[in-house]
């Protein structure tokens, strides 16, 4: 059993090193969408380009996370961390002194490869680590601090892209992540040999989920040129997720276990994630450019700009939490969804000459309630919609769903919005875009609402409840530790089939 003590100097180098690990994929997840305008003009980049530098690290991370956690139980927890840690440095420094767009697009990809090994790690060692009567409040304060890292990195990301460029985005990475690996090797004990799981994981479902994922976003982002080879990207990423659930449906360990799906309100909950990440994701990537090149304001004041949605994430996801368990998460489901919308109808209204504090801080304003009256009754019923066994597999899949939905909506938006390649260098033409955009993402909220309102229902008594309770990450709900030993961070491999006869079934 572990027995670390979070009061220990163990215990505190411990939670230090997990939370170094995470908030670099946090604040990498918020940063670089700042710094996307002037790596575009740098580097004589278009759209399409941009896309694939926010695309090409979430195509690797949302495909290659279930995996993650398993590599871990089999190679040891602190092992594949700490690659995952220097990989996400290394792949950080070429991005830094990448030369073109396409060197660029590559290392991101293998960001997203370093994160998918060090994100569930990080809840992993905590997990492995910490004595059971201080593991909830390690896991709170590695949730909250990882926030506070997502919330700083609008505004951090603006500040180096005006101050000393930015590659520096990317450069920053480095030290932290030395740092970490130096910690994490001298201070965080490995996971017991015996409590690792056996070698059975899921390579094959992986690679199919990730080529899944990146064909079809190819065949989204370059749909414009009318290629045959687009047509072809687009039909063999279809073959490639039909072939992905086909795996999952054989194997006997699959990485993502298609049964789980049995729930019905997991698979309800799940589809209210995927429109309400979709939207998000989409916001948040056209938001920071809608800033800079329609109303004109330097990097610096587009990140600031964002900070009211994180803030209020932060402040208030625990309270917000607390009142869905008192009052159910049917309502904050179907509210909060609705706030969003209303928020992005509202960056409607912020255009050329837009004023900060009558036309933008109202529609962030909306928008963060809106996340905060959502985020947190989400990953609570996705919890309590599966056997508590499976409730970290459950929080896996439903964080790697959040993130798919966000690549595909940055993928899609421009092409069904009309952005053409140069549209950032347009700011005419961008704004008049980012309007229909807002008004789409406010559609695809809607629908998510109507799905919570018409499907999900309070959830059983004794059902798992979130350990995270404070969260700041806009980009994805938060991932949940396992219950049993031997899991690896939300995304284990192998659990027990759910019980029968729950309610929400």
């Amino acid at each position: 059993m572990p027995d670390v003590r979070l009061a220990s100097p163990q215990g505190t180098w411990i939670l230090l090193t997990t939370v170094l690990g995470s908030s670099m994929v946090l604040l990498d997840s918020t940063v670089v969408n700042v710094a996307l305008p002037r790596i575009g003009r740098d580097l004589d980049a278009d759209l399409a380009a941009l896309q694939w530098t926010v695309n090409a690290y979430m195509v690797t991370l949302a495909g290659l996370i279930l995996l993650g956690g398993a590599l871990g139980d089999r190679f040891g927890r602190r092992k594949v961390f700490v690659v995952g840690v220097l990989w996400f440095a290394t792949a950080s420094l070429v991005c830094g002194v990448a030369p073109n767009a396409g060197v660029l697009i590559a290392a991101r990809a293998l960001q997203g490869i370093g994160g998918a090994l060090l994100t569930p790690g990080s809840l992993a060692l905590i997990q492995a680590s910490f004595h059971p009567d201080d593991r909830g409040r390690a896991v709170g304060l590695w949730s909250g601090f990882g926030g506070i890292g997502a919330a700083v990195g609008p505004f951090l990301g603006g500040w180096l892209v005006d101050g000393p460029g930015w590659r520096w985005v990317f450069l920053i990475n480095v030290p932290p992540a030395v740092l970490c690996a130096l910690i994490a090797l001298r201070h965080v004990p490995e996971s017991d040999s015996g409590e690792r799981a056996p070698g059975r994981f899921d390579v094959l479902g992986a690679v199919l989920g990730a080529l899944a994922l990146a064909l079809v976003t190819y065949a989204l982002i370059e749909a414009g040129d009318g290629s045959p080879v687009v047509a072809v990207a687009g039909v063999a990423g279809l073959v490639a997720a039909v072939a992905f659930v086909l795996v999952e449906q054989r194997r006997p360990h699959p990485m993502m276990p298609l049964d789980i799906f049995a729930s019905r309100q997991f698979t309800a909950v799940n589809g209210v994630t995927l429109c309400v990440y979709a939207a998000f994701g989409g916001f948040f990537f056209l938001a920071a450019l809608q800033l800079q090149v329609a109303v004109g304001w330097s990097a610096l004041a587009a990140g600031t700009a964002l900070l009211p949605t994180t803030a209020l994430m932060l402040l208030l996801s625990a309270r917000s939490g607390e009142l869905a368990d008192r009052i159910g998460p049917r309502v904050p489901l179907t509210v909060g969804p609705l706030l969003c919308a209303a928020g992005m109808l509202l960056m409607t209204r912020v255009g050329p000459g837009a004023s900060y504090l009558t036309d933008a801080l109202p529609a962030l304003l909306v928008l963060g309630l809106g996340m905060v009256t959502l985020v947190a009754p989400l990953t609570a019923t996705v919890l309590a919609a599966v056997d508590t066994a499976r409730a970290g597999l459950a929080s896996g899949v439903n964080n790697a769903a959040a993130r798919a939905a966000g690549l595909v909506a940055v993928a899609a938006l421009p092409l069904l919005v009309g952005m053409g390649p140069e549209a950032y260098r347009e700011p005419a033409a961008f704004d008049e875009a980012f309007g229909r955009a807002m008004v789409l993402c406010a559609a695809v909220l809607v629908a998510g609402s109507v799905i919570a309102f018409a499907t999900v229902r309070r959830p059983a008594q004794g059902c798992r409840h979130p350990e995270c309770r404070t969260h700041g990450s806009v980009a994805v709900p938060p991932l949940e530790p396992e219950t049993e030993k031997g899991a690896g961070g939300g995304v284990s491999r192998e659990t027990p089939p759910p019980a029968p006869g729950r309610p929400e079934d």
